[in-house]
């Protein structure tokens, strides 16, 4: 049954919006997929090779940007964004990878998050081109949510699979030997330096082509949303620790996990503080329902540090864990 899960979940993806036809569901699956791909770019960089990177808004940026500027000054389908914002992004990596790689740990971090508030101020300053923080708004293709979702879903699933195919590959086994002693690697003979670039880029371009649909989808951007440090950075590294660092499926899964979070927190535990105000007249839970709409950083430190004590290999990694927990404690409450 375990070695069928896969594919069962693909149907059940499938088939989704043709059975939840409610649009709210469909574009919260479209984001879940959105995060798919980019949380399994930062796993190949992070997780796999073992360089903790704060560069996901760089090349989601990137990304975005390609798509709405060859709308914007071309005239050109922001769709071909997808084509090429994955290559742009590639572009901004190569010359950051061949430079910083010379650093290592806490070093490499920090040069990546310069490189996400480089951009960022770029964009910004950037007017003729970018048209600063006016950003580009472009007309959506599509009235419907299901074609976005459609393409959402086949972003993540190339992204998942091609992760996996990489892993699997010599390439794979590189990146690994990096990650567990990179100066053991050397003595081998492994180009470390050459294969942390081979995963920088491969991580790039899979987030890159992740902004070009967003761009396409939303169909508004600007520095501040694209180049967000904690909205996307910070959000990649999460849905990398709460899924499994490390693991094919874990970003897969921490992309469900967090945009949950995120949207129990925003909709004010899912419309709960609202109702209860709209129903008792309570001002003071419409200041609550105000507050907590905007405190989903804090639900996302709460997930991290009951992963982190409880989970420290993500829910993928510590499966087994977890359902052991799980059939122990049923059995305890069968028992009594």
């Amino acid at each position: 049954m375990k070695k069928f899960m896969p594919l069962i979940l693909l149907i059940i993806l499938i088939i989704f919006p043709l059975v939840i036809q409610n649009a709210y569901y469909q574009h919260l699956m479209i984001l879940v997929f959105i995060w798919v791909a980019i949380g399994s770019g930062w796993n190949v960089i992070a997780g796999f090779t073992g360089q903790v990177s704060f560069g996901d808004a760089a090349f989601f940026g990137t990304g975005a940007y390609t798509a709405g500027l060859l709308a914007h000054h071309f005239q050109i389908s922001a769709w071909w964004g997808m084509a090429f914002g994955g290559i742009m992004a590639m572009a901004v990596a190569f010359p950051f990878g061949w430079i910083c790689f010379r650093l290592r740990g806490a070093y490499f971090a920090l040069a990546s998050l310069a490189l996400n508030e480089v951009c960022r101020h770029i964009a910004t300053i950037a007017e003729p081109l970018t048209q600063g923080m006016v950003g580009i708004l472009i007309m959506p293709t599509f009235v419907s949510k299901i074609p976005y979702y459609y393409i959402a879903f086949v972003l993540a699933v190339i992204s998942v699979v091609f992760v996996q195919v990489v892993m699997q590959s010599k390439w794979g086994y590189y990146f690994l030997s990096i990650r567990e002693d990179q100066d053991a690697a050397e003595s081998l003979g492994i180009d470390t330096h050459r294969y942390k670039m081979v995963s920088l880029n491969i991580a790039a371009f899979l987030t890159g082509m992740a902004g070009a649909l967003f761009m396409n989808y939303m169909g508004f951007i600007d520095p501040e949303v694209v180049f967000s440090l904690h909205d996307i950075s910070i959000m990649a590294i999460l849905v990398g620790i709460v899924g499994g660092v490390g693991t094919i499926y874990g970003p897969a899964v921490g992309a469900f996990v967090m945009v949950g979070v995120h949207e129990f927190f925003r909709t004010g535990f899912f419309g709960f503080f609202k109702g209860m105000a709209a129903l008792t007249g309570s001002d003071f839970l419409n200041v609550a329902a105000k507050y907590i709409s905007h405190a989903h950083v804090l639900g996302f430190g709460i997930l991290v540090v009951l992963v982190i004590l409880y989970l420290p290999n993500g829910i993928v990694g510590d499966w087994n864990k977890l359902i052991g927990r799980f059939f122990s404690i049923t059995k305890k409450e069968a028992a009594t």
